[in-house]
């Protein structure tokens, strides 16, 4: 399927669940000012540009099986996958406990059932959970390389990984070059969006092969000694 129409079909997505995702961005909003889950505060804001934003990949997902949302925050893109993917279960994993309380919260009061969220290091979770989920994500993590490493063991073979990326992607793919086979991982695919006046894009890797021995390695590792570099 071709996604050239992402757009309409976001907005399709967003129409069905506008009540739940509205209630969300209301309870991010008051949230915030407690533990700082993400930029702004405003709900106009809050909607904008990041639930929109969220939205926007919802047509590039599947609708069952399961999903992990790395380094989650407030709960972005991970809780609106969750709202609009019932029968998606969603794992939202951040390693800052007063941001996981608040996460935690926010799902209980959505009645979210089918997302748990887990407080750790990716690295450490990947270690115990290798290869069991079909869609990993993360959004406004760090760059692709370093991301990729630390994306690529959680997906099951023939799983999806997409990040969300800005205008600076090619710079960070082309620091990897065409080794993402030494993680398992097809060449990238970039697909662009619009989100208001700026230009975004989905990184989309699919999962062909078993993480090499040694991936995940210790925490801050992935950031300190990139394995593209060996």
């Amino acid at each position: 399927m071709a996604f050239e129409n992402l757009d309409e079909l976001a907005k399709r997505e967003i129409s069905e669940h506008e009540p739940k995702l509205r209630k969300y961005v209301s309870l991010l909003s008051a949230a915030n000012e407690m533990a700082r889950l993400t930029g702004p505060s405003d709900e106009e804001t809050l909607w904008n540009e990041h639930i929109l934003d969220c939205a926007m990949m919802l047509p590039l997902t599947p609708d069952k099986g399961r999903a992990i949302d790395v380094g989650t925050g407030g709960g972005l893109p991970g809780i609106v996958l969750a709202i609009c993917r019932p029968d998606l279960e969603v794992t939202l994993l951040d390693s800052i406990t007063r941001k996981c309380a608040q996460v935690e919260k926010i799902c209980a009061v959505l009645g979210l059932r089918n997302a748990k969220t887990v407080c750790a290091r990716s690295e450490a979770y990947a270690g115990d959970h290798l290869e069991k989920f079909n869609l990993v994500t993360a959004r406004a993590v760090t760059a692709a390389g370093v991301l990729a490493e630390l994306l690529a063991p959680f997906a099951k073979t023939r799983g999806k990984i997409i990040a969300f990326k800005g205008p600076r992607v090619a710079e960070e793919l082309e620091t990897v070059g065409n080794k993402w086979k030494q993680l398992g991982l097809s060449s990238p695919k970039l697909t662009p969006y619009d989100l208001g006046e700026k230009k975004r894009f989905f990184l989309i890797w699919e999962k062909t092969g078993q993480v090499p021995k040694g991936i995940p390695r210790r925490p801050g590792m992935a950031e300190k000694f990139p394995w593209y570099l060996k």
